[in-house]
């Protein structure tokens, strides 16, 4: 009788490496999405800050129309 630990064929160590392997690949990926997102929110909230800015100062006739298009496009890029 060769009871649990007397050798075989046994596959267990192939689980657990798969199982450890995805544990780790889990935290890479979740470590990029909330850096991928925070950095897009950040982003996009100083873009539209500044839209926002550029904006009020063509309605108070600091900037012209073409300089607003300008500045717009290049905040866009």
């Amino acid at each position: 009788m060769m009871g649990y630990y007397g050798g075989g064929f046994g596959f267990g160590w192939l689980f657990m490496i798969l199982f450890w392997v995805l544990i780790i690949v889990g935290i890479v990926l979740l470590g990029k999405w909330v850096s991928t997102s925070t950095g897009a929110c950040g982003r996009n909230r100083g873009d539209s800050q500044a839209l926002e800015i550029l904006k009020q100062r063509y309605a108070r006739g600091e900037i012209s129309e073409q300089e607003f298009q300008k500045i717009k496009q290049d905040l866009i890029q």
